[in-house]
């Protein structure tokens, strides 16, 4: 849950749209297929929603778009993360995730200040977790075949 809580406002501080302030937009951005083959690759995550977002929404990932290209390895994997995470979310979780994004702005620079570091302290308390030599799949709790049954003596 504090996973989810994270990326959705990751996800909104990078997709800080709201539907209301998509109406005061002008519809001028390009449809899905009208978009260059390195924009196309760089918004694969949200191609299937694409033509349903707002003209600002959009735009904006226009502009990730464009400054993708000259971003390091690890910000351009943070990005295509992020979009994957958020294509994932309903639409109910996208708006609770907006509505926390504007909760948090409201807040006072030292508390904001608080909350991403703690963010950062859980973020660096979980990275030896995901990097440890953790086998593939869990263990199973049960025994794959039943045991054999006790041999016992009979007279």
């Amino acid at each position: 849950m504090a996973r989810v809580f994270l990326v959705t406002t990751a996800l909104c501080l990078f997709l800080q749209i709201t539907p209301a302030s998509a109406a005061t937009q002008p519809a001028q951005v390009p449809a899905w297929r009208e978009l260059t083959a390195q924009q196309q690759q760089v918004l694969s995550p949200v191609a299937d929603e694409w033509d349903k977002m707002s003209a600002l929404q959009r735009k904006h990932l226009l502009g990730v778009a464009k400054h993708y290209p000259s971003m390091k390895p690890e910000e351009q994997q943070r990005v295509q993360t992020r979009l994957k995470d958020w294509a994932k979310l309903t639409p109910e979780q996208r708006k609770a995730a907006r509505e926390k994004y504007r909760k948090l702005k409201k807040l006072p620079p030292e508390k904001r200040h608080e909350i991403k570091q703690k963010w950062k302290t859980k973020r660096e308390a979980k990275k030896p977790q995901q990097g440890s030599a953790a086998p593939a799949s869990p263990a199973p709790s049960a025994p794959l075949a039943a045991p054999a049954p006790a041999v016992t003596k009979t007279q």
